[in-house]
């Protein structure tokens, strides 16, 4: 009987076919594709060489061979003081950049010490409360030699670059001297379990105030790098993530413009953060796809003159959601399959996910195998050696064609709805969301979709386990909630207050007020972030605190 089971099972994998033939996202696959499917494309026009418009190739001539991308592993835990430690754990691994980002009560622009942050502090990123935990997070950091990633992305995201621009020119450096990158993408949060603390009005507010003081301040700085991720995260296709994120990025480069900026000014300094997920070619081919639509909108849509603007410039974070914790070993091949379509796309910067990730924040063991990924696919493969490898596909050029399509015509929908502030004010975004969410969802329950290790060739859970997890130990949130408690304890409250009602003034002039320069003060004199922002939030006709617990302490 058994043996006639085997039997059985091994003739129907013998003959087993794929049960889907279209793409991860739905696009219809033909059986193979040929020279009749180029014979409208236009080569100059639509694809070029590599470093040539509209940069579908890539937007370097040499794309790799003149240098890898930045190898950056995103970090965050405990105090500050342990993600030093776990940054120059990475910096001695080999990371080519460094990769921060907050904890969720940071996120929300709480402190340590708020009430509804106990049991979330440092749990899943660093606290970022006020200089001294910058300075911390930061100990042994030259920040003159360093491309720092800050992965503040909610409205804190003014606050922190305060905090981080006071601690440098606290050290003699200038804001000029700094090069890095911060999310600056208040608007999607409402999508990453932020709503409550990112209205769209100050989203815009915050998010257009760094990208304006970044562009007149600091020119070795990307002031926003809209998250495509996080929306891909929620369940959208391929093209919706490009098509979502575009459309968020046209909001901020409006306001922008709004405050009297030229085009050029500001968007040879923008960037996005872009997911790779598991269909190896559609990744590629949304990738090649995203630059070819990003340089025609900054062309013909805002009439950029310099090449600059026109190149889409894009990190890339390997699909978290695509990991499960069944089997959790298989998460390595498939953070490399997603790590190798990034590459083949020409992606600038790139964050491997660790295997382990469905399960806790990642140990040191399985971070440093995720930067081996990276190193394995740069020094061994070959991928980096041949700029943009897979172009003149049959079939990546004809996907590629096929996923810009889709983008334009989801695009397009949003601007029939009124265009993406209204999409989002109406509720037509989280309609879409939740359709593509239900979807994929129904697609595992019933099979359509296979998952190995969740909905097919499963193993009793007690056969792979995973014993070596990391944790946050309770005597780290404790130790920052008693320092942010003393800080606010110890300073000089008259100097505090003085440099709040400072920002509230500038806060009242005027929603074109530029509130970076007061909020640099504010960090110098140790106003934390729940009472800068919180200041910055009352006078935009919001509450102090978010989650209603907290009145402002000074006024």
């Amino acid at each position: 009987m058994a043996k006639r089971k085997r039997d059985s099972k091994l003739m129907d994998a013998y003959y087993e076919k794929p049960s889907g033939l279209n793409s991860w996202s739905g696009l219809p696959l033909k059986d193979f594709y040929g020279p009749e499917d180029l014979t409208s494309l236009d080569y100059p026009k639509e694809v070029a060489d590599p470093g040539e418009y509209p940069y579908t190739r890539g937007i370097h001539r040499d794309m790799f061979r003149g240098r890898y991308w930045t190898r950056r592993e995103v970090t965050g835990y405990g105090t500050p003081t342990e993600t030093n430690e776990r940054l120059r754990f990475l910096m001695d691994h080999g990371s080519s950049g460094l990769n921060v980002i907050p904890d969720n009560p940071s996120i929300m622009g709480l402190d340590s010490d708020h009430p509804r942050a106990e049991g979330e502090v440092g749990v899943q990123g660093a606290p970022m409360c006020c200089l001294e935990d910058i300075e911390l997070l930061m100990k042994d950091i030259p920040l003159d030699k360093i491309s720092m990633s800050l992965i503040v992305s909610s409205t804190q995201t003014p606050v922190t670059l305060a905090q981080y621009i006071a601690l440098a020119q606290n050290q003699g450096l200038d804001p000029s001297d700094l090069a890095g990158t911060t999310q600056n993408d208040p608007i999607h949060c409402r999508y990453a379990g932020f709503r409550i603390s990112s209205p769209t009005h100050l989203a815009l507010k915050t998010g257009v105030d760094v990208i304006e003081y970044c562009a007149l301040n600091m020119p070795r700085w990307y002031p926003i790098n809209v998250n495509l991720y996080d929306l891909r995260e929620q369940g959208l296709s391929a093209p919706e993530e490009v098509a979502f994120g575009f459309s968020v990025a046209l909001m901020y480069i409006q306001g922008v413009l709004d405050r009297g900026l030229e085009i050029d000014a500001f968007a040879p300094r923008f960037a996005f953060y872009c997911s790779a997920h598991m269909d190896l070619f559609e990744e590629i081919a949304k990738l090649r796809a995203a630059r070819r639509i990003w340089a025609r909108i900054m062309k013909e849509r805002f009439g950029a003159k310099s090449e600059a603007s026109l190149k889409f410039k894009f990190g890339v974070h390997t699909a978290g959601c695509s990991l499960v914790p069944q089997q959790p070993v298989n998460n390595i091949v498939r953070v490399a399959y997603e790590a190798l379509a990034a590459v083949l796309a020409g992606v600038q910067s790139l964050h491997c996910c660790s295997y382990d990730e469905p399960i806790a924040l990642p140990t040191e063991e399985s971070v440093k195998l995720a930067i081996r990924t990276q190193q394995i696919l740069a020094y061994e493969t070959g991928v980096a050696k041949v700029a943009d490898p897979l172009g003149g596909s049959y079939y990546i050029e004809s996907l590629t064609e096929q996923v810009e399509s889709e983008v334009a015509s989801i695009m397009e929908e949003i601007e029939n709805q009124g265009g993406m502030r209204t999409a989002l004010d109406s509720g037509w975004v989280d309609r879409r969301i939740d359709e593509s969410a239900l979807k994929y969802q129904q697609e595992v329950e019933t099979g359509e979709r296979i998952v190995v290790g969740l909905n097919k060739f499963q193993e009793k859970e007690e056969e792979a386990p995973v014993t070596n997890v990391h944790r946050v130990s309770e005597a780290s949130e404790e130790e920052q909630r008693n320092r942010i408690k003393y800080l606010k304890e110890s300073r000089d409250l008259k100097k505090v207050k003085d440099v709040l009602l400072a920002l509230k003034s500038r806060a009242e002039t005027g929603e074109k007020e530029n509130l970076m320069p007061a909020m640099i003060e504010a960090a110098k004199h140790k106003a934390t972030l729940s009472e800068v922002l919180g200041t910055v939030r009352q006078v935009m006709g919001e509450s102090y605190d978010p989650l209603g617990v907290w009145t402002h302490p000074f006024f």
